[in-house]
């Protein structure tokens, strides 16, 4: 049951937005009401009425503040902004905020180009894409420079540029930078690129070909052989693209699927007919509060699939609909509408249609996204036998998808012999400079996912100077029990057996736990350490760099596959704490250096460091500083401005005898 009690006058009957938080204050959902009262009362049915993930989350529930706003599109907007920020467990959070890859054709230029992008501006140019895939953009976008020779630069460097460049020689562009460029010819070119892009194909084709027959009967048999040549590499591309919309047109299909795991979505994208890319996500645990959403699309689904056959008023007559809104139905719709706005952010490229099998009626974001595209967007059902089968291949490939993402973390588990799949894995790396600086970075892995925001520096000025990592390392095991649990799974060192042994050492001293820890461990781990295991890089044997896994107790290296899922997948964490730790060092030492070494001295910290040389010009005043000018400084007491003169003195007396 809530820890508070409903009561309707505390709430407006307006749009707004709404913040369900614990009793620490901490948001666990973020939502958007026509009428705040009204949506607010719905968390309060019955259980019977709830969703599990509602009655879960509920249990929690200390404090519902709210916002109003002036219209419901206002409210959408601004729940979309605070789960964005907030990253509230029971929202939806897209964590790949990049934008795709677009072939961008400017049409404004006097000789256009076309290049990459990610961004859509306003421009007059002309879109294509996105593909999730740089590879694949790449690939393409070299297909065409070699078939159509426009030009590759910059307007800068067209602008400034003296002489052919290298793509002109090899025959991959006509230099309209330097040489004169007949505009119809160039422009010739443009629009069978974008005839190319548009899956207009025979169209182009039959353009090359009249184009060829007639260099042929002027004897220009050279151009004609190019021409011929351009021909055959087209059609050969052809072959490789399925259209599924003869019509053509620029759809996105949506497929939801449903596990014990967590909620499955992919996204199949169709553009001038042709499906040319998808993407898959997945949210871990979600699934129990979109029963009544996934449950629908999975039945509906898989058999559609096997009824692909049926016309259209058949299957709206086996379309049950959803007559009365249900806890299920509402978390449903919230679900796909944050998808919506988070997905289709301002500057991504956005589809006329978007097609689902389950119904989706809120015409406020349908708003959103048409003025985002600067055109009309329509969420629609599938309706026609395509669009069904479409769907249910973007629920198949989001469940492998997730299959396949699954597999670098299992393998791992079984290989590594771990009792089970780690999901909290904790990477460290000691580092120094020359033996001064000594820190130790951990970074946080959770369900997979780096947590940037978990990522820790622990410093060790007592080892100044001593250039021992085991110390370093010992000491972080004391520093990491200290801050208590959540405790990690699995913790992964940079270094060697040596590195191994001092830490599974530390860890087992049992100094180190006091009764409240080691009970908070015992009820997480089954009163056991922590898993350990350590990457040390090897020699470099045909190409290839080495890399050694140590387990606790094992004489040998386990080994993994160079190249393997799980080998690439703990380098990338090694790599990622390398990088975080170095970075940090580096920081550290600009700071040391502004602050002219004053953090050496004895009693001097980062915070008295800052306040001495805000007060003072130069470190030669702050060493002749007497007792009453240190008073003078707000955060320094007269105890604290004796022990600093004592200590300015012992400095100014070695700086005098050096």
């Amino acid at each position: 049951m809530p820890k508070i009690d409903y009561c309707p006058q505390d709430y407006p009957s307006c749009p707004g937005t709404y913040l369900i938080k614990d009793e620490h204050g901490k948001i666990l959902y973020v939502g958007k009401a026509a009428n705040l009262r009204k949506r607010v009362a719905s968390y309060f049915r019955d259980d019977k009425q709830l969703s599990p993930k509602t009655k879960v989350m509920m249990d929690k529930v200390q404090a519902i503040d709210y916002l109003c706003t002036s219209t419901e599109k206002e409210a959408l907007l601004l729940e979309s902004s605070l789960i964005k920020k907030h990253k509230p467990r029971y929202n939806i959070v897209l964590r790949d905020d990049k934008s795709y890859i677009l072939f961008k054709l400017e049409k404004e230029s006097k000789y256009p180009r076309l290049y990459l992008t990610r961004q859509v501006e306003k421009d007059g140019s002309v879109y294509f894409g996105p593909f999730t895939s740089a590879l694949a953009a790449r690939e393409t976008m070299q297909f065409i420079h070699k078939t159509f020779p426009l030009r590759k630069c910059s307007d800068r460097t067209f602008s400034h540029r003296t002489r052919p460049c290298l793509q002109y020689y090899i025959g991959r562009c006509l230099a309209p930078c330097v040489h004169h460029v007949d505009k119809d010819k160039y422009n010739q070119l443009v629009s069978q690129v974008e005839l190319f892009l548009k899956g207009k194909s025979k169209e182009l084709l039959q353009q090359l070909e009249k184009e060829m027959y007639e260099s042929s009967k002027q004897l220009d048999f050279e151009h004609a052989a190019c021409l011929r040549d351009k021909i055959r590499f087209i059609s050969q591309t052809i072959e490789q693209q399925t259209v599924v919309f003869p019509e053509g047109g620029e759809k996105d299909i949506i497929g939801l699927a449903n596990t014990e795991q967590g909620l499955n979505l992919g996204v199949i994208f169709v553009r001038q007919g042709k499906v040319i890319d998808q993407k898959h996500f997945f949210w871990p645990f979600i699934s129990q509060g979109q029963e009544g959403l996934t449950s629908e699309i999975n039945k509906k689904t898989n058999e559609l699939a096997l009824q692909t056959d049926q016309n259209e008023s058949q299957f709206q007559a086996k379309d049950p609909g959803i007559k009365q809104e249900t806890s299920n139905e509402i978390e449903g719709q919230e679900f796909l509408r944050n998808f919506f706005i988070q997905f289709y952010a301002p500057g991504r490229f956005i589809p006329k249609e978007i097609i689902l099998l389950s119904r989706f009626t809120d015409p406020v974001v349908e708003e959103i996204l048409s003025e985002r595209r600067q055109g009309q967007v329509r969420i629609k059902t599938a309706r026609s036998r395509e669009e069904k089968r479409l769907v249910a291949l973007a629920q198949t490939n989001a469940l492998e998808a997730r299959q396949e993402r699954n597999s670098p973390l299992t393998k791992l588990t079984k290989v590594l012999n771990l009792p089970s799949k780690p999901k909290r894995i904790e990477a460290v790396d000691a580092s120094h400079l020359s033996g001064q600086g000594m820190l130790v970075g951990q970074i946080v892995c959770l369900d997979e996912e780096l947590q940037k925001d978990l990522y820790r520096i622990y410093s060790f000025p007592e080892l100044e100077g001593s250039r021992d990592d085991y110390a370093a390392l010992a000491k972080w095991v004391k520093r990491r029990v200290d801050s208590g649990p959540p405790w990690p799974d699995m913790v992964l060192i940079d270094g060697g057996k040596g590195h191994l042994a001092k830490l599974e050492s530390a860890l087992n001293d049992s100094s180190f736990w006091t009764s409240q820890t080691q009970q908070a461990l015992g009820d997480s781990q089954n009163g056991k350490p922590w898993e350990l295991v350590a990457i040390a890089k090897g020699a470099r044997r045909k190409g290839e760099l080495e890399e050694f896994i140590y387990r606790p107790h094992q004489k040998n290296p386990v080994h993994l596959q160079p190249g393997s899922q799980e080998l690439l997948f703990l380098q990338y964490l090694r790599d990622n704490v390398h990088r975080f730790v170095i970075s940090r060092q580096r920081q550290n030492r600009k700071k040391h250096m502004h602050q002219g070494g004053l953090e050496s001295l004895d009693g001097v910290g980062p915070k008295t460091a800052r306040l001495l040389w805000d007060h003072f010009e130069s470190k030669d005043s702050i060493l002749k500083a007497t007792v009453k000018q240190l008073q003078s400084i707000p955060g320094i007491g007269p105890k604290k401005a004796e022990q600093l003169v004592d200590v300015f003195k012992k400095e100014a007396c070695m700086n005098d005898k050096s």
